[in-house]
């Protein structure tokens, strides 16, 4: 019998392939499936003649007759497929569909169908893009009713989820409510099985909302109750390395370049104590881009290694491993000191891991510095008592406790450079203490901001290429089309053709994707580090990136795509030397929220201002907008955008651990058996 943990192959209709397509969308379980919720609806139109369509339609349907046999061309790796309808009323208009030729052998002159696309105009004439064909019943059928529209990877169809959802929705009728009525009740909250089926296949979009907001309580909750299990865990934990204060790192502060800001030094003593007391440190520094949390890891790394300990960095990328291993090594030598220092990373020879392992593993490392490779079990550490994970929300939780385990409960400091509100940061980060900068250095000189539209593109390219011949270097970020990887790569190809079209010969021009190998993206950002890129068109893969200070000009495509917060990180990326930076944020739209929201970004370089700003200006409730961060991979919850159900999910989860409800009254026995499983695999699944 069929239950939430059964396969999908189990469904009519799947077999041994198509459970291959599936996986690749992350879809193994009954489970999966029903959680794997729409990115959209498609409420299907009345059908419309040629000449009712107007210039403000986004699509249409229109019943036609095809007129012409269908033609097929093939530019460079596209095959092109034409043809031309006629309605009733001798309107006509010309069908495109890319990478399509088979409807060349089923389309055939005369036939009638319903054609339902894009629309766009090219030289007074309609198009209609990539249409869906229907028969005039099936079309009857979908009319005015809301149509999930899913992320798709290739091979997958929409139509493919769509009957395996419908297939498993009865499967809920067993399935029992882990939430307890009280709560539910509390919180006006919809019943599981209601969220779930209102979320695939609503009537409309009051129910969608319905059903949303419960299943987005549902994640902040759940994550919410582990997050403070976890913490009460750890909360009374002793270690055994007895640190004490000595004058070196005060010493290294009076020999800097520059100055601690207030708030730098702020968050160091906040540090230095936790170090020095016999509970375990958990921190997050929390810091706008820029700020200078490096040297405070750097600080906390020392004062360990002069202790007569290990202290490692943990970062997301090999080029910033790489970054890091040498500022660290280039202050140690600055200051004259012999601490010695290890790198540590995958695409390191089998030659120099097991040189690195051994240093390590003696003791001859002091502060070692790496990629995940840090948590791989040939990595054994004499006396790990500190480990600091940079641009934390890249790694998983169970990435940090690998690695915390790598030592007897050693300290752990945790860093982002992703601005949210506090209220915020105290709710999703519960397991940490939260200590913030706030306060950028004085040198340096803020990035001159400007919001555009696509008219403005020659102009940027032209500035851009002024920029390049006085030696700078350049960002072009260009957003993902409807999160897929494969069009995500083509978009970034294809722009990169653009611009070399556009710029200059002699100017270097290479991209970056998600797509590339790790060695690929590695190359490539070494060589724009550099200087053997000029511009760098990308995806979002730099947000974090390595410290390029001789970048100034970040320009972003479609910036209305991103979420604020994520379009300051990608600012980040520029402003980081001595050097005058500009962020060009190109829009292709001109609706009045778009303006609104952008302009927030044009009049601030401050974060934390940013975030919060945000905040007031979205407000809950909108179901499909701008994912805001990448900070937490939730499946449908964002935590800025829902941040008023975040509260409610924290305050919610606090009085159930207040009241000890868990352990207590059997109606919360499905929750706890719930909670448990999540602690198994969920966290996993959210970048935290």
């Amino acid at each position: 019998m069929m239950n939430m943990e059964s396969s999908i192959q189990e469904l009519k209709g799947i077999g041994e392939k198509t459970v291959l397509v599936f996986q690749k969308a992350g879809i193994q379980t009954i489970d999966d499936l029903l959680n794997y919720y729409p990115r959209n609806y498609d409420t299907y139109e009345n059908i419309v003649q040629v000449s009712e369509i107007s210039d403000d339609d986004v699509s249409a349907a229109v019943y036609g007759t095809v007129v012409q046999t269908l033609d097929v061309k093939r530019i460079r790796r596209l095959q092109i497929t034409n043809t031309v309808i006629r309605d009733d009323s001798g309107g006509m208009i010309r069908l495109t569909w890319f990478n399509m030729p088979y409807l060349k052998n089923t389309l055939k002159r005369g036939s009638k169908y319903i054609f339902r696309g894009k629309i766009s105009r090219k030289e007074q004439q309609l198009l209609m893009e990539q249409p869906a064909v229907f028969r005039v019943d099936q079309y009857q059928e979908m009319l005015h009713v809301m149509q999930p529209v899913y992320t798709l990877v290739p091979g997958l169809t929409n139509n493919m989820i769509t009957k395996a959802v419908r297939q498993a929705i009865p499967l809920l009728e067993g399935y029992h409510d882990y939430l307890p009525e009280e709560i539910r009740k509390e919180y006006h909250l919809a019943e599981f099985h209601y969220a779930i089926e209102q979320i695939h296949f609503p009537n409309d979009m009051h129910v969608v909302m319905l059903a949303r907001n419960r299943l987005v309580f549902d994640e902040f909750f759940l994550f919410i109750l582990a997050l403070r299990r976890l913490k009460d865990s750890t909360e009374d934990l002793y270690h055994s390395f007895h640190m004490q204060k000595t004058p070196l790192t005060d010493q290294i502060i009076g020999n800097l370049k520059f100055s601690l800001t207030g708030a730098q030094a702020k968050v160091w003593k906040e540090i230095e104590k936790d170090l020095l007391s016999p509970k375990v440190m958990a921190r997050l520094v929390q810091g706008d881009v820029g700020s200078g949390k490096t040297i405070l890891a750097i600080l906390a790394l020392i004062m360990t290694a002069e202790n007569g300990y290990q202290g490692s960095l943990m970062v997301p990328t090999e080029v910033l491993a790489v970054q890091h291993f040498e500022s660290i090594s280039g202050l140690l030598e600055e200051q004259q000191l012999n601490f010695k220092t290890v790198l540590l990373t995958g695409s390191m020879t089998a030659k120099e891991k097991r040189a690195a392992y051994d240093k390590i593993e003696t003791g001859l490392a002091d502060i070692i510095i790496g990629t995940h490779a840090l948590i791989q079990e040939k990595v054994n550490y004499k006396n790990l008592a500190l480990v600091i994970t940079d641009e934390q929300h890249r790694f998983g939780v169970r990435q940090r406790e690998a690695l915390s385990e790598k030592g007897e409960l050693p300290h752990v400091l945790v860093m982002s450079a992703t601005p949210i509100p506090r209220t915020l940061a105290v709710i999703l980060y519960g397991d940490l203490d939260v200590s913030v900068i706030d306060e950028l250095p004085a040198n340096r000189l803020p990035i001159k901001n400007c919001v555009v539209d696509t008219r403005y593109r020659p102009k940027a390219y032209s500035f851009i290429q002024n920029e390049v011949e006085a030696g700078r270097q350049a960002y072009i970020i260009c957003p993902m089309v409807e999160e897929s990887e494969t069009i995500e790569a083509e978009n970034v190809i294809e722009y990169t053709e653009r611009l070399r079209a556009a710029l200059d010969d002699n100017i270097q021009i290479e991209y970056l994707h998600g797509k590339m190998k790790p060695k690929e993206k590695n190359s490539i950002m070494e060589r724009f580090l550099n200087h053997e890129i000029d511009v760098l068109v990308s995806t979002t893969v730099v947000e974090v990136g390595v410290n390029v200070p001789n970048a100034t000009v970040m320009m972003i495509e479609n910036a209305e795509r991103f979420g604020l917060a994520q379009l300051h990180q990608l600012r980040g990326r520029v402003g980081r030397g001595q050097y005058q930076s500009y962020c060009i944020m190109v829009r292709a739209s001109d609706s009045k929220k778009v303006k609104e929201r952008l302009e927030i970004l044009n009049k601030s370089n401050d974060g934390f201002f940013i975030a919060s700003e945000d905040l007031k200006l979205r407000g809950p409730g909108d179901v499909f907008g701008v994912r805001q961060s990448g900070l937490l991979e939730f499946k449908i919850g964002d935590v800025f955008t829902d941040a008023s159900i975040l509260q409610k999910a924290s305050e919610a989860a606090q009085n159930i651990l207040d009241l000890g409800e868990l352990s207590g009254k059997p109606e919360y026995g499905y929750l706890d058996k719930k909670l448990r499983e999540y602690m198994l695999s969920g966290f996993v699944r959210i970048n935290l």
